[in-house]
Parts: structure tokens; C-alpha cells; sequence
């Protein structure tokens, strides 16, 4: 897998939009998968903001017998914090950046830009939005996890990253709980800035956390 401008579906909350949405979706979905959710997050009628869904290169699957699906890199164990294919993984930040700096070039400033994500998407959003050479909006991470834990030492000023909203299901089999909540407490301790949210879920997305995210990205981009 190598980086390339990802395919996206494009939707605006109104005409003109002063601030942008990336958004990552999860193992084997594509770029629809969180489209639906737009209205549900009860953004201001005056926040004029592009969401862009770009959709995962589709690759064999280790865990999955190497059945080619959509995913941003392989797993090869189901143990998600141990072993993370380095290669497919540098190779979706490329590809996650040509987004970004499309968005910088149509007038969006990275402080306008918030990089979200889901599962794998998650973990992607934070590996990717806490190396942007310029300061994002912020960043989402839905059930996800840290990717190449041992690179964070070597992430300049990741003490001073954008706004996290990290959210996790207490009852999610497929990212164990324990695995988000570790990775938001190294976040923690390496000084980000970063909020935990949980919720009586699987590995899914409900009605509250939905309601909490349009809070969120209302505030980051109203301050």
C-alpha cells in the first residue's frame, strides 16, 4: 500500500464553509459509514463546516485470512496493542495528509481542521493529527488506540496538541475498553490535551456520544 489521494464523499453544512471535518471510518466500512451522522450532531445553523469521508484503500487482512477489504493498515494479531503494521500505517498518514494540506489550499487553516475517526480510523486520527507540522482544530477518536506507541517520544510538542475527544464502550469486544482507556492516560501523562468520555455500548456509536461530539466540535471551532 502505497500513499495516494484518497477517494472522499464531500457534504457541507452550508455554503461557504470557514472550517472542515475529516473523517476516518473503520475496518472493513467506507467512507458512507459515519455520512448519515451530519444531522444528528445538532451543529449551529450558522457553522458552516465540509465534512469529507474518504475511503480506506482496500488490502488483505491478516486477522481477517487476507480477505481484501477496506482498512488503513493490516492487523496481523487480535491483540491490537502489540504488533501494528508500521509500513500501512505511515502509508495512510501520507495519504490522510494530501487531505489536510487539500484543505489548507482551499482556504481551511489547520486550526479550522479537525481529523475524527473510528476504530482504526481513530487510531489513525491520532497518529496522524498529533504530527501535523501545523496545530489542528482538533482531534476525535472514537474507540480507537494508539498506533506505534514507542514513536511518541519522538513527536515534537506533543504536549501542546490540539483538543482530544477520546470516546470509548465499556462493553466494546472488538477495541477492548482497557486498551482506549491505557491509551488516553499515555496521552494524558505526555501532557495533551485530552478528555475521556465512556458509554454503556459496544463497539458502536449511541445517541449520547453523538450529542457530545456536536458540542465538541462546536466548541473547538467556535473558540
Amino acid at each position: 500500500m502505497t500513499a495516494h489521494t484518497l477517494p472522499h464523499i464531500t457534504a457541507e453544512t452550508a455554503a461557504n464553509p470557514t472550517a472542515t471535518v475529516i473523517w476516518l471510518h473503520g475496518l472493513g466500512a467506507d467512507g458512507h459509514d459515519f455520512e448519515p451522522i451530519i444531522p444528528e450532531l445538532g451543529l449551529p445553523a450558522d457553522l458552516a463546516v465540509r465534512f469529507i469521508f474518504p475511503h480506506a484503500p482496500a488490502i488483505p487482512v491478516s486477522i481477517n485470512g487476507n480477505y481484501v477489504m477496506p482498512a488503513w493498515y493490516d492487523i496481523k494479531k487480535e491483540e491490537l496493542t502489540i504488533e501494528h503494521d508500521k509500513d500501512g500505517v505511515h502509508d495512510s498518514a501520507m495519504s490522510i495528509q494530501m487531505l489536510i494540506d487539500q484543505e489548507i489550499m482551499r482556504g481551511i487553516p489547520a486550526n479550522r481542521i479537525i481529523l475524527a475517526g473510528f476504530s482504526q480510523g481513530a487510531a489513525m486520527a491520532l497518529y496522524s493529527g498529533l504530527r501535523q507540522p501545523e496545530k489542528l482544530a482538533g482531534i476525535l477518536a472514537l474507540s480507537g488506540y494508539i498506533l506505534l506507541p514507542n514513536e511518541l517520544d519522538s513527536i515534537k510538542h506533543i504536549d501542546q496538541s490540539p483538543p482530544i475527544f477520546m470516546a470509548h464502550g465499556v462493553h466494546d469486544q472488538v477495541v477492548l475498553f482497557a486498551w482506549g482507556e491505557a491509551s488516553y492516560r499515555k496521552l494524558l501523562n505526555k501532557g495533551c490535551n485530552i478528555s475521556w468520555h465512556s458509554y454503556p455500548m459496544e463497539h458502536s456509536v449511541c445517541h449520547e456520544e453523538i450529542i457530545d461530539i456536536g458540542k465538541w466540535i462546536t466548541k473547538v471551532l467556535r473558540s
